[in-house]
């Protein structure tokens, strides 16, 4: 696949223009939210619509063309984009970490070709974990053919793939190393599939992608970092990534919770009040609900200063580990907040709350799946680890 000739939507991005546009751009999204991840309508066109609003952009910098912002600002467009869908923003987790991958270890050439494809509204997509094995071992094999290579395997997880433009991808070389590598997503031998069956996150393609005899070219060889050698601030921002998708839903669920008490639901029968929005326990549910939505928003934003500080600090004076660590405590109180406030939406109606046109178990469902990626209980016992003696976090990809 080549460049796209498409031209940029605006010169001299900035982080208010990108904020602005995104307003649109999700009330758009916002539409059928429901509705798509009932019926399990991929939301292709949805994404489409943010990658060409150069909405994946806002952390590359000015000099190539973007918005140069904080890890703050994505995180903050995160949160609003999974407040109305967080199957999309699930999605695009493999393209906002390949941009940050870019930023601490991408050659120039490297960025100028890859910032400007996102800036003219390419995705990137991921074929992730395997299948079988003990966790993390992979088992594709990418061999030496002339000049190129040639790659064999299935992957699970693929987050985003169907969406994408280009699939990211490792292999064992034949030396038995972990290879990095990137194809166009239309390259003969790439088939992905529709088949992940998880009960939440039903839209995020992360399915199975198979790879049979794929070609890779020398220049779509990336190099790999490893996680047990250095911990990189990637890791903390791809962990909070999934608090953000976390919080949003916590927002979601408060919104769609005040619909249904405006528009839906009465009160139960011996209560005092003649609308339910007037009922006091009603209202005590939505509070509780709005106040667990505030304090995982919070938390995310907070652990996002943490990102921002270590950069601003090249990385030294422990920067990363304390952003480790902020990021796991912003993942516990996010995942419970958010867990129970999806709870709590069945609380300010009867079984009409329950109807499947309402969908509220949708909030539950895709908090949870999106929690299961790393146990929060884990998070905890680290985070203790850290007070306690200050042990340093894992270096296993999950902190």
């Amino acid at each position: 696949m080549g460049i796209s000739t498409q031209p940029k939507l605006a010169d001299g991005l900035t982080v208010d223009i990108l904020h602005a546009r995104a307003q649109r751009v999700l009330a758009s999204i916002a539409q059928g939210a429901a509705d798509r991840e009932r019926e399990r309508r991929l939301p292709y066109e949805q994404i489409k619509q943010l990658a060409s609003a150069q909405l994946l952009t806002f952390r590359i910098p000015k000099k190539y063309g973007g918005a140069g912002g904080r890890v703050q600002d994505v995180i903050r467009f995160l949160i609003d984009l999974a407040s109305v869908d967080s199957n999309t923003a699930q999605a695009l987790r493999p393209a906002f970490a390949f941009i940050e991958d870019l930023l601490i270890d991408g050659s120039e050439a490297e960025k100028d070709l890859w910032f400007q494809r996102f800036l003219a509204g390419e995705v990137v997509g991921n074929a992730g974990w395997e299948v079988g094995g003990a966790n993390g071992a992979i088992a594709t094999r990418l061999k030496r053919d002339g000049n190129s290579f040639r790659v064999n395997g299935s992957k699970y997880y693929s987050t985003g793939g169907l969406y994408a433009d280009w699939i990211a991808a490792v292999a064992l070389d034949e030396n038995d190393q972990p290879t990095s590598f990137i194809v166009p997503r239309e390259r003969e031998g790439l088939i992905l599939q529709d088949d992940f069956d998880a009960m939440g996150q039903r839209l995020t393609a992360s399915g199975t992608t198979t790879l049979h005899n794929v070609v890779v070219y020398q220049n779509e060889i990336r190099r790999r970092h490893s996680e047990t050698a250095e911990r990189t601030i990637i890791t903390p921002f791809f962990q909070l990534y999934l608090g953000a998708v976390e919080a949003g839903i916590a927002l979601n669920v408060l919104k769609d919770a005040v619909y249904l008490v405006k528009n839906h639901v009465r009160p139960i029968k011996h209560s005092s009040a003649e609308k339910s929005a007037d009922d006091p326990y009603v209202r005590h549910t939505v509070g509780e609900i709005a106040a667990r939505a505030y304090a995982a928003e919070a938390v995310v934003i907070r652990a996002a200063t943490s990102i921002d500080h270590a950069w601003e600090n090249n990385f030294q004076n422990g920067t990363v580990n304390q952003a480790a660590i902020e990021v796991a405590k912003a993942q516990f109180v996010a995942i419970e907040n958010t867990l129970k406030a999806a709870e709590l939406a069945f609380d300010v109606g009867g079984a009409s709350a329950t109807a499947r046109k309402h969908n509220l178990d949708r909030h539950w469902r895709n908090a949870r799946t999106v929690a299961n990626h790393n146990p929060r209980d884990w998070k905890a016992a680290v985070v203790g680890a850290w007070e306690i003696s200050g042990e340093e976090p894992p270096r296993s990809g999950l902190f």
